[in-house]
């Protein structure tokens, strides 16, 4: 008995000991973050056997690395070879070499880099026409395309650009449109300058047509003669698109004749791209007559998906499979178009060159890898795929250096810090070590971690950590009481929370299930829980009271029909109608392809997956739904 009770006071202790140097390390990090050197330098003396000790080296050297000498940095790095805290100490010394040109030590240490950023890439481009590498600027001429701000270090990259000829006039007006269209105002005024005074973008113009694009247009009239008129003029027409369809399309037919035939396609474009979006009749005429002109604009990715689209809605197949063939080689891959594209094959008539896409999609764990298989006629499997690691890997696993540091800041609720020292450990895992690490986070409940590295395994596979099932006996009694499918459920919460109890999105939505503080207000009305505060919705208990609760209720109002209640738990119920045809009944898989907003479709596409996972995982036995019987048919609207 005193052996066990020394035993149990050793335990406190080190408990105590592990929260105080928590303590100190978070005051360590708040003085770094304020520029305390004194106070950090306090904290560190108590701080050198925590597992963040690399850390809190990291931020003294950070306050002094101008002042450092070569040998001290370079010391650091090799005790810390292959560390994350390594590669960012590498990457702060890089980007102060680039600035100051010194290009020596820089080519000894770019090459070690992990993490790559644009800045530095930058500098490496400098460098390399700094050597009068005559590649360089064919390399470099693709970072001229992004429509968002660009590092300094990338001034001096476009100017030789720019004075060599690789990046013409045209480039930079393009470029100018680019960041229009992503309402870039900034950013275009600043590409501006590349431009001869005489033949650039008229700033007060655009300040005009950003505040009130509707104002601008009308005044216009017929006074488009420049370059920086027809600009200005789209990008005002894209405003009002943003809003409304009918406004911009009313303005575009008063100033269509001033533009060019290559204007008029850009602008056709964007009209159908956003019709579509909207489930507008008239989305593929627009579309068409965009690529139907004598200089037709050469359309995105993005418009042609939403042409793919608008044609499904329609079932105009022979419209899918050429527009499919009209994307990038790249895009033609995304499982998304493969998958429509065999689709459109069949309805064709092709099925032998439908398998051949088919089959390949059926062996991949997604949304359309899963309607893959049942277009074959194969049903979802998953125990021959099964792997389960050993408690000594996952002990071992538990003790290297990367997990621990990762496993502290998660202690602490620092779980971007988590994050970013999870992911740089795990990077280059083979399969079982992914499954080792994704059981050590599981035992420590980050729940999020372990999912999220299970996922990353390319031929074994561990599905009960891919789909962990935390809480279960706590929701099987909420589910008692609604009559929801656990699976489904299950689904949701994965996708909404990854069972973190505490999150917080931006937006306010907390808990498991991410519900909105009007909408936890709401259900506890219903509910008759008194004295109802917010600060409850995060406990386990409380959050999956309520949100299964909306979940059903939502459920109801939209003919019982889970993808319907997907989107709207998401979106919104009002939006999740809307979405429905108004004349014709919708295959489910088209009505969720066909939801305008990018992150409720590719939620409504992971919560069905997941649950199909989940019902395996749960072992819901043969009877659980496929997936194109949980996805239905929408009925119309009308």
């Amino acid at each position: 008995m005193r052996n066990y009770l020394f035993g149990l006071i050793l335990l406190a202790c080190a408990g105590t000991l592990s929260a105080n140097q928590d303590s100190d390390f978070l005051a360590a990090r708040q003085a770094f973050q304020t520029g305390d050197a004194k106070g950090l330098d306090n904290y560190a003396r108590r701080l050198q056997r925590h597992a963040l000790w690399p850390y809190v080296e990291y931020y003294q050297f950070r306050m002094v690395l101008q002042s450092t000498d070569i040998a001290t940095i370079r010391n650091f790095l090799q005790r810390y070879e292959g560390s994350l805290i390594a590669d960012r100490l590498r990457a702060d010394w890089l980007k102060m070499l680039g600035k100051n040109q010194q290009w020596q030590l820089f080519d000894a240490e770019y090459p070690l880099l992990g993490n790559q950023d644009t800045e530095l890439l930058c500098y490496y481009y400098q460098r390399r026409l700094s050597a009068q590498d005559k590649t360089a600027l064919t390399d470099a001429r693709s970072l001229w395309s992004t429509p968002t701000s660009m590092p300094d270090s990338c001034t001096p990259v476009f100017q030789a650009l720019i004075s060599s000829g690789q990046i013409s006039q045209q480039d930079i007006w393009t470029r100018i449109r680019a960041a229009l269209e992503e309402g870039q105002t900034g950013v275009a005024t600043h590409i501006n300058r590349y431009l001869p005074s005489n033949d650039s973008l008229n700033s007060a113009d655009l300040n005009n047509a950003a505040k009130n694009p509707q104002r601008y247009l009308e005044t216009l009239k017929s006074k488009i003669r420049t370059r920086s008129d027809r600009e200005i003029a789209l990008f005002s027409l894209l405003r009002l698109l943003r809003n409304d369809t009918n406004p911009a399309y009313v303005q575009w037919l008063k100033i269509k004749d001033q533009l060019t035939a290559s204007d008029r396609s850009y602008f056709l474009g964007r009209l159908g791209h956003r019709a579509a979006m909207r489930h507008d009749s008239r989305a593929l005429d627009w579309l068409r007559e965009a690529q139907n002109t004598t200089q037709p604009y050469p359309p995105s990715d993005t418009v042609l998906a939403w042409q793919i689209r608008a044609a499904l809605r329609v079932s105009n197949w022979d419209e899918v499979l050429k527009t499919i063939n009209r994307m990038s080689l790249a895009e033609q891959q995304v499982d998304t178009w493969r998958y429509w594209k065999a689709r459109a094959l069949k309805a064709k008539g092709e099925a032998l060159e439908a398998h051949n896409i088919l089959i390949p999609l059926s062996d991949e764990h997604s949304f359309y890898g899963q309607l893959a298989r049942e277009e074959l006629g194969t049903m979802l499997s998953i125990a021959d795929k099964a792997y389960r690691v050993s408690n000594s890997e996952v002990i071992a696993m538990d003790r290297k250096p990367g997990i621990q540091r990762a496993l502290a800041f998660s202690r602490m609720n620092l779980r971007t810090e988590a994050y970013r020292e999870w992911s740089w450990t795990v990077r280059n895992f083979s399969d079982p070590e992914l499954l080792a690490a994704a059981e050590v986070a599981r035992r420590h409940g980050m729940y999020d971690r372990a999912i999220n590295t299970a996922n990353r395994t390319v031929s074994q596979h561990d599905f009960s950590l891919r789909f962990l099932s935390p809480h279960r006996e706590t929701l099987k009694k909420v589910l008692r009481q609604h009559e929801l499918d656990e699976a489904w459920v299950y689904g949701l919460i994965r996708q909404e929370s990854r069972f973190i109890a505490d999150i917080k999105s931006h937006a306010g939505a907390a808990g498991l299930m991410q519900l909105m503080p009007a909408t936890a207000e709401w259900v506890a009305k219903q509910l008759g829980i008194q004295n109802f505060r917010q600060n409850i919705v995060v406990d386990v208990n409380t959050n999956l009271q309520l949100g299964t609760y909306y979940l059903k209720h939502v459920l109801g109002t939209l003919d019982n029909q889970p993808l319907l209640a997907s989107a709207a738990y998401n979106a919104g119920p009002g939006r999740a109608r809307r979405w429905r045809d108004n004349t014709v009944p919708l295959e489910g898989a088209i009505y969720a392809e066909t939801i305008p907003f990018n992150e409720t479709r590719d939620y409504v596409k992971k919560v069905l997956k997941n649950s199909m996972y989940y019902a395996k995982v749960l072992d819901h036995g043969n009877d659980s739904p496929t997936l194109k019987q949980r996805l239905g048919v929408v009925r119309a609207a009308k």
